[in-house]
């Protein structure tokens, strides 16, 4: 059985190449999102590439092999299935599921997720609108576009969050920005780096940076 660690590195890299559209995971930015050395990233992808899971390549990347690509979508289901299910039946906020989960996603069995799966219903998505791999291995494609570049004037819906930070989360609640809130874009200044939307009577505006990471698609009822 794979080791905790290598779970968590085939997991990384997957979610790094999937944001890169392909593209090899660069060092650095497993390093960061795993909060280890490259040094220490360097020793383990060597491990990773001799065990069949990746193909590592000094300087250029790494990606994973199919092998490992198949691990990461079995690491993927069980983390986004335990925060569905943490969010609904015991009501965790969205802001808490991500770390439960992290803490979670190695000591369940597959067997255990499959029964999760079918008490939910067979879900889509976890709580931040991210898709749940199915048990045959397969994944549907990520929903939304980037509302940084949503022209003025359309209705939108909030499909999914990128950035799944308790921090970020809490400062989406704090905005009346949760899953599923529908607005529409009153302006879109690329010159002044902001994206200000209109969710009911309230008019928000957000940096490019947030609004980067929220990816929305067509409101499904008039709004505003």
């Amino acid at each position: 059985m794979p080791s905790l660690t290598i779970e968590n590195y085939v997991k990384s890299i997957y979610q790094i190449c999937v944001r890169q559209r392909g593209e090899p995971a660069a060092t650095g930015q497993i390093a960061t999102s795993l909060g280890v050395s490259p040094g220490t990233v360097t020793s383990m992808l060597k491990t990773i590439s001799e065990s069949g899971l990746a193909e590592y390549t000094p300087y250029e990347g790494v990606c994973l092999t199919d092998a490992g690509r198949a691990l990461a979508l079995r690491v993927l289901r069980r983390h986004r299935l335990i925060e569905l299910f943490l969010a609904q039946t015991l009501e965790l906020s969205w802001d808490e599921v991500h770390e439960e989960a992290e803490n979670m996603e190695h000591a369940v069995s597959d067997r255990l997720v499959d029964r999760i799966d079918a008490y939910l219903g067979f879900p889509a998505a976890d709580p931040h609108g991210d898709p749940i791999p199915k048990a045959d291995g397969t994944v549907n494609s990520a929903p939304g576009d980037s509302l940084a570049e949503w022209k003025v004037g359309h209705e939108f819906r909030l499909v999914r969050v990128l950035d799944q930070s308790p921090d970020f989360l809490r400062y989406l609640s704090d905005q009346g920005m949760p899953l599923g809130t529908s607005g529409k874009v009153d302006e879109n200044c690329h010159a002044a780096g902001t994206v200000a939307v209109r969710i009911g009577d309230k008019r928000l505006t957000l940096s490019r940076a947030v609004a980067e990471k929220l990816l929305v698609a067509a409101a499904r009822q008039p709004v505003g």
